[in-house]
């Protein structure tokens, strides 16, 4: 009957400027949408160099060497009989555009430039890339005489246009253009187009994935259509997790669903779908309106179909529910794939990671043990590259890891570096853990290295700096604080490059940091140190979610150690004991609770806010806990803090993005690092606020 149609989308673990390897991949996924059938094979946005090229994308060579693999795609028996859809930069008329390249039996059909770029968040897609804004505008591009030698063309079609095979008729979307309030999805449904495309570089933050499942859900929804999504996934060498969910939808319900977190670094998603049921959709809800006020979509013509002549047997693929993940498993999932990608590509044998004992050096440690069962899955699933892979890692040929605690005891090693002024129980607590999740562990004591440092100083100056406890000023005792934690930055340096090397074992570790968002937001850290790490899995990551998610792996992962750790008080035990006991918490030194953190976070990113705008929201979000006249304290106590260590952010270690509201200097939050501290203006306002509501404004 020629109705049904197979389709293919996909997800690929492509990394920036890995034109090789990125060739392989955009390969292999075209072989396996042929082998099952599919006449249409879409990937994801940027896919032939990478999307986090970044500055490169300046660079004539990121252009040429696109060319160079995308004349290898045409020439390839491979890409013979189904239309590829692949992603590159081009330049047109001296202008850098993001593009989708169409291509059938070495000739290509269209070029489709980006029109509505990402410039929010991370993204900063118009310092590389101008946004093709001519509306239905379609122009003649002059193909490298490489590619002419392949195809025969001189000249194709670059624009706003959609492609017309025999059955039907194909649209693009790239990414954000989605998510735009003026989607093109809308205006090419009601000019006939039936099957919509998305190539995306969508990355991973908690609780994120159901706003793009439902925009797609809703695209569909609205006013029919087949929608195929295509996704990067895994870390192509910057901060941000691409997280898959490759997807096909039609008429507003989910028909095949990709993983969101993985280790393959190809998979494809194939569906089979009805023509007539878009078209009987359509017919009884869009019908009246299916006439666009402007003007129709450029149509490309094709001599081909993606349907076959006999289809009545053929089954087509029936709505499902997506299974979204819970934050704790996100966090399992997310930064330990983002660990894997960062340690494989490193050229690096393992981690290293300071283990204090306390969540959040803890939650890091548990994301390295989620990764080593998700290596040990993937390899008994009969992944051969994860397999090569580990083996490169521990540097050796014949290994095959049989359970995740004899992994992590092969590539992770923790170290509890103790000092005069740290407790018995935390020490144990770390000791525990290292148990329970098999990592190669050592107990250091740096109180010789700290007095060494206090000798030189006192060497110079005849001063010996005191602890407030025993007398000292505020500066001393915050200066002595500071030794601790440096000292503790170089040991974990020290015993990352050595501590293989020690055992006879080739190779240098990764330093891994464990400072929260939330941390990182105040300041709350000293600058380098042993948070000065050379990545950080929870450094996007509010320390509220961290204690869920070490109550998730408790019961997930059997790791009972973590009971104790989060029973007990965070405290960074730089100050001496109080009769053995801690008596130094997080809490008490940042003047908040982590939970009101988490707010004011969001409340300052994400909202906008100054602390004027701020305490007009708190007064009410807060209002059953504290008065007017306290909010205004908390307030002004978070804006001194933030202003006074902003500086730290210039060089907080390169942190796995999971939140939106991450400080993360020059990357995502773009805020200055000097600031006038007092913020006179700013505190009269909310102090002359304060002054004008009611005495029993908080119990109203």
């Amino acid at each position: 009957m020629g109705r049904k149609v197979t389709l293919a989308t996909c997800s690929l673990n492509q990394w920036a400027l890995d034109f090789e390897g990125n060739l392989e991949r955009i390969l292999k996924s075209i072989e396996i949408a042929k082998t099952n059938g599919a006449k249409y094979r879409l990937g994801p946005e940027l896919e032939i160099c990478g999307y986090g090229c970044a500055d490169h994308f300046y660079e004539s060579d990121t252009l040429l060497h696109s060319f160079q693999v995308l004349k290898k795609l045409l020439e390839s028996p491979i890409t013979k009989d189904i239309i590829c859809d692949v992603g590159m930069p081009i330049m047109h008329h001296n202008v850098r555009y993001n593009c989708r390249v169409l291509f059938l039996n070495r000739k290509i059909l269209l070029i489709r430039p980006k029109m509505l770029m990402a410039n929010h968040g991370i993204y900063r897609e118009v310092r590389w890339f101008s946004p093709w804004n001519q509306l239905r505008k379609v122009e003649e591009y002059f193909l490298p005489r490489m590619i002419q030698e392949v195809t025969g063309q001189n000249t194709v079609p670059i624009g706003d246009c959609v492609l017309s095979t025999k059955d039907t008729c194909i649209g693009t979307e790239i990414c954000a253009e989605l998510w735009n309030p003026r989607s093109p999805h809308i205006e090419m449904g009601l000019d006939g187009v039936e099957i919509f495309t998305n190539s995306s570089a969508s990355h991973h933050e908690l609780r994120k994935a159901d706003q793009r499942v439902n925009l797609i859900k809703s695209a569909t929804s609205k006013s029919g259509g087949i929608y195929l999504y295509a996704n990067q996934r895994g870390c192509d060498g910057d901060r941000v997790y691409y997280d898959g969910c490759a997807m096909v939808a039609i008429n507003g319900d989910i028909v095949a669903q990709g993983a969101q977190f993985s280790l393959n670094d190809v998979e494809v998603i194939m569906a089979t779908a009805d023509l007539e049921d878009v078209r009987s959709y359509r017919g009884e809800l869009c019908q009246p309106h299916m006439q666009s006020e402007t003007k129709p979509c450029h149509r490309v013509k094709v001599d081909f179909s993606l349907s076959t002549g006999d289809d009545l047997y053929l089954p087509t693929h029936q709505p499902i529910t997506w299974h979204f993940h819970t934050p704790e498993e996100e966090i399992s999932l997310g930064p330990a794939c983002w660990l894997w990608d960062y340690l494989r590509r490193s050229g690096q044998a393992g981690f290293l990671l300071p283990l204090s004992g306390g969540v959040d050096s803890s939650s890091t440690a548990c994301i390295v043990h989620s990764m080593c069962v998700l290596l040990c899955q993937t390899v008994q699933d009969g992944n051969k590259q994860v397999l090569e892979d580990i083996r490169r890692v521990v540097g050796d040929d014949s290994y095959c890891p049989q359970h995740a605690k004899e992994l992590c005891g092969r590539i992770f090693t923790t170290c509890y570096m103790a000092s005069e002024n740290s407790s018995e129980d935390t020490r144990n607590r770390a000791k525990d853990l290292a148990n329970q999740i098999g990592s190669t562990h050592m107990s250091i004591n740096i109180d010789m290295a700290v007095e060494g440092i206090l000798g030189i100083f006192s060497a110079v100056t005849g001063r010996w700096p005191q602890f407030r406890a025993n007398g000292g000023s505020h500066r001393e005792n915050l200066a002595l604080q500071n030794v601790q934690a440096r000292v503790r930055m170089v040991l974990a340096y020290l015993f990352a490059q050595l501590s293989l090397w020690a055992r006879g074992k080739p190779g240098g570790l990764l330093v891994l940091g464990s400072a929260n968002v939330d941390e990182s937001l105040t300041g709350y850290f000293t600058k380098y140190d042993c948070s000065s790490a050379d990545i950080n899995p929870i450094g996007g990551i509010s320390k509220t979610d961290l204690k869920s998610f070490l109550l998730y792996c408790v019961e997930q992962f059997q790791l009972t150690a973590l009971r104790g750790i989060l029973a007990a008080p965070p405290t960074a035990e730089l100050e001496p004991l109080t009769d053995g006991q801690v008596s130094q918490t997080d809490e008490v030194d940042m003047g908040m609770t982590y939970s009101e953190l988490s707010v004011i976070g969001r409340l300052r990113k994400i909202s906008k806010c100054g602390p004027f705008s701020m305490f007009c929201k708190l007064i009410h979000m807060w209002k059953d806990a504290l008065s007017p006249t306290e909010v205004a304290q908390k307030v002004k106590h978070f804006f001194r803090m933030y202003s006074v260590n902003r500086h730290k952010m210039t060089t907080v270690t390169p942190s796995y993005h999971a939140e939106s509201y991450s400080p993360d200097d020059n990357r995502f939050d773009l805020r200055p690092f000097l600031y006038n501290t007092r913020w006179s203006w700013q505190f009269r306002c909310i102090d002359n606020q304060v002054c004008q509501m009611p005495a029993n404004a908080s119990e109203q």
